[in-house]
């Protein structure tokens, strides 16, 4: 069986268990946070981060992006995208709008656990320009659309539903809701699958100090 190192507020590591959900793949949750020093994920990944598919041979595979191409290769069944060239290219393009945005989101998120005057307003500033500018590309991308590519289910809409999941654990200021509603209805068509409700974000306490 699988194993995922996994954080509770990751949408990277919650793309890989809505994959892995998904393409009905049992695997075991294994939840740490990756900044404290109690963390085993160096063990498996040498670049430190989340999430990390352990593999029943004792192997490993890491970055979100690499384990959900990993996943589509070794477990071609129930795909999760498309069959054409195209197909493939849009989805992945809503992926690379999806890690865009939570790297900004991770960063501001980090900047502001600095004091007060230690912030720097021009690189927040320009954090919120990607986290503004990504969603509104995802909302043009998907346009009246019922799914982000095609006419069913695919990794374009885990991009899509994490993103703005995550906004609500680390953003949740951030009234996206308003701004793009085509992306609100299909958020809430997707939290009511088995695979996004069963992987609902939440904060974790970080014990070891990071900034």
């Amino acid at each position: 069986m699988y194993r995922l190192i996994s954080a509770t507020p990751s949408p990277y590591a919650r793309k890989v268990r809505i994959a892995l959900a998904e393409k009905g793949l049992p695997f075991e949750l294994v939840t740490e946070v990756p900044w404290d020093a109690t963390t085993t994920v160096p063990r498996h990944n040498p670049l430190e981060k989340l999430p990390v598919l352990l593999l029943p041979d004792g192997g490993s595979v890491y970055e979100s992006s690499y384990i959900l191409h990993w996943l589509e290769l070794k477990h071609p069944e129930t795909p999760l995208l498309p069959p054409d060239p195209d197909g493939i290219l849009a989805a992945r393009r809503f992926e690379v709008l999806c890690d865009g945005i939570c790297d900004a989101v991770v960063l501001t998120f980090f900047e502001r656990q600095r004091a007060e005057g230690a912030r720097s307003e021009p690189w927040l500033a320009r954090q919120r320009r990607k986290i503004d500018g990504g969603l509104a590309e995802i909302a043009r991308l998907l346009g009246d659309r019922d799914w982000a590519v095609g006419d069913r289910f695919t990794l374009g809409d885990i991009a899509a539903g994490t993103v703005v999941g995550y906004l609500a654990v680390r953003f949740p200021e951030l009234d996206w809701r308003s701004r793009h509603p085509n992306l609100a209805r299909l958020s809430d068509r997707l939290e009511a699958r088995p695979s996004f409700r069963d992987s609902m974000p939440y904060a974790q306490t970080i014990t070891d100090r990071v900034v």
